[in-house]
């Protein structure tokens, strides 16, 4: 590959980045635009979709989280002489980490697929199509509920993630290196502070807004055939996450670093 080759190639990605980002951007604008008018029955059964139907996933993954982070720490804190300080570490990286990041790569990988394989279907059987037909906005009917009711319920379910994931560090704290309840929860209180928890929501909000976003965007351009949802379902997962990744070290350094 020569070199106007590879120019020709980088300018091709680059426009053709630009682009797909443009049409990301204008989705969500036009979502936020219409979400108003967005059915609050729709809004609520996408959230028990959406969000509750996520609780055993998200209790299972963050209490496994908890549990190795005391684990990791609990032993050696106790070894320095730290082990009052054991709470406030799990509680602290819990709040403003794992549990809003965790959950929001679990939700990617169960919600965003789903939202992307479902309006893809829909996209590939014309059922799109014909909601414009009838002059019903596919961004109203489709989009925004779903939009709504992720993230209404990321912050639920990163708050949910961050009580599972302190009890599971609890519980090893105290019968793995033999730290009291009491030394637990006053290092928590210690140590805790509420923007540290405030910070992990606003996180998980932020998250759903990707989630959603994304697996909408690749369910409505999703090329047809089964093979055109499934390529659109894997590259929702994988974008999802990330962005997610990437809106994380942003966020960290906006909420903790500059206005922590």
């Amino acid at each position: 590959m020569g070199y106007r080759e590879l120019c020709r190639w980088v300018g091709r990605n680059l426009v053709d980045l630009c682009a797909r980002t443009g049409r990301v951007v204008k989705l969500f604008l036009e979502t936020c635009a219409v979400a108003r008018a967005a059915d609050r029955q729709e809004v609520l059964r996408q959230m028990a979709k959406l969000g509750a139907d996520s609780l055993p996933i998200v209790s299972m993954t963050i209490l496994c989280t908890g549990m190795v982070m005391s684990v990791q720490t609990a032993k050696e804190f106790v070894r320095f002489g730290a082990a009052d300080s054991v709470g406030g570490i799990v509680a602290i990286a819990m709040g403003r980490e794992l549990a809003p990041i965790l959950t929001g790569v679990v939700v990617a990988g169960r919600i965003g697929a789903a939202i992307a394989a479902e309006i893809g279907t829909m996209k590939v059987t014309e059922q799109i199509d014909a909601l414009r037909v009838m002059a019903v906005s596919p961004i109203r009917y489709l989009v925004a509920p779903r939009l709504l009711a992720i993230v209404l319920m990321m912050p639920i379910l990163v708050i949910y993630a961050n009580l599972v994931g302190d009890v599971g560090g609890w519980f090893v704290a105290e019968n793995y290196a033999g730290i009291s309840s009491h030394m637990f929860l006053e290092s928590v209180r210690g140590f805790i502070e509420p923007w540290d928890i405030i910070g992990g929501l606003i996180k998980g909000a932020f998250f759903g807004a990707i989630i959603a976003i994304i697996g909408c965007h690749k369910g409505l351009t999703a090329k047809q055939g089964a093979e055109g949802v499934g390529l659109a379902t894997t590259k929702s997962v994988v974008l999802s996450i990330i962005l997610i990744f990437i809106a994380n070290y942003f966020l960290s350094v906006i909420l903790y670093v500059h206005g922590g």
